[in-house]
């Protein structure tokens, strides 16, 4: 059974840095692409990240890029999203997601297993 679980989140000030994880369980990272989203009260979910499952090569949103930076430890089956100079701006809860049948998506539908979300607020 796929299961996804994000922890990490937190109450962080503008500037500062959270690094969130990602522990999967019943597959093996390898096979499959993993996504990071985030979704703001009112708002649509967004992609922020993605690994690609192939060559573990990454992509990010532009509003993220430079900031954010997403990894992968197949040993621990986990994957991570480091976070820096947070802006108020990336409050939302953030969810991981994981599908096979892909290589490199930014997209919410096209992901088929979540994880239950953790929350990051960026608040002076």
């Amino acid at each position: 059974q796929v299961q996804l679980v994000e922890s990490g989140g937190g109450l962080v000030q503008p500037g500062g840095s959270l690094r969130l994880s990602c522990a999967a369980s019943g597959f093996t990272l390898d096979d499959y692409a993993i996504g990071w989203f985030r979704q703001a009260p009112g708002k649509e979910r967004e992609g922020v990240s993605c690994i690609s499952s192939s060559d573990g090569s990454t992509y990010y949103a532009d509003s993220v890029k430079g900031r954010f930076t997403m990894s992968r430890d197949n040993a621990k089956n986990t994957v991570y999203l480091q976070m820096n100079s947070l802006k108020p701006e990336d409050t939302a809860v953030y969810y991981c997601a994981a599908d096979p049948r892909i290589s490199l998506a930014l997209e919410p539908d096209k992901y088929d297993y979540w994880g239950q979300g953790t929350q990051v607020k960026v608040s002076s």
